[in-house]
């Protein structure tokens, strides 16, 4: 059981600190925004917990990923997720694309498709898997934008089976430099978390977001951990 709870935590740590998304994210789950052709932003993903707890001991995690416009309305992107502390590295390679093949900013409506390849290259329990996802939003004239759509994710990516089910996500406005955002995964596998929190932006490049991710099980165990985001637009 102690074996099962590792692997559980660890699959856990290295989806979550990622974000799991080369590409602009809420939290976890992708946006409807998506980049100018020629644009480029870079983030650091900074996961951590200060105590241990029956679920899920102390840890620290740092994923680093960078994601380009392509045009078209189109981003790509790459994740290098798996650096985990204590314990050996887990890195996996995680190229990803988004296309948005439908904006209407008059209306507030969007939809967005994805795809996310996960390609281990160290102590790799895995060969490749995959994850997909299909997104619509709702933006509303007082700055409100809702953000639902479905996923599925291939066996062995945070389960030892094939997952899918719902993503959703919510952004407020409060002033040009804070927004409070938060997003869900459904299930009960190492993605599945509720992340409230808030997005800064002390500057025009930069945005820092600050989140508590909190477990769809055994939260009540010690499922649950920060999450902060430091980002960059470098065009």
């Amino acid at each position: 059981m102690k074996s099962f709870v590792f692997v559980i935590v660890i699959l856990a740590f290295s989806f979550a600190a990622v974000s799991a998304f080369g590409q602009q994210t809420i939290f976890n789950i992708p946006s409807t925004d998506v980049l100018d052709r020629g644009q480029v932003y870079g983030e650091l993903d900074v996961s951590f917990k200060t105590n241990c707890e029956a679920a899920v001991c102390r840890f620290s995690s740092f994923v680093p990923r960078l994601v380009a416009g392509a045009g078209h309305n189109i981003e790509i992107g790459l994740n290098v997720t798996g650096n985990i502390q204590p314990g050996a590295d887990t890195t996996t390679l995680v190229p990803a694309f988004k296309w948005r093949p439908y904006h209407n900013s008059d209306k507030g409506w969007a939809i967005v498709a994805g795809d996310h390849v996960f390609i281990p290259v160290k102590n790799k329990s895995y060969n490749i898997g995959n994850y997909v996802y299909v997104e619509v939003s709702k933006s509303f004239k007082h700055g409100t934008r809702l953000t639902a759509g479905g996923y599925d994710f291939t066996k062995n990516v945070v389960a030892g089976a094939n997952r899918a089910g719902g993503q959703f996500g919510f952004e407020q406005p409060v002033n040009k430099y804070l927004n409070i955002n938060a997003d869900w995964i459904t299930g009960r596998h190492a993605a599945g978390y509720f992340t409230p929190g808030v997005a800064v932006k002390p500057h025009p490049k930069v945005t820092i977001y600050a989140g508590y991710s909190i477990g769809n099980g055994d939260a009540a165990r010690g499922n649950h951990f920060f999450l902060v985001e430091f980002g960059y637009n470098f065009k």
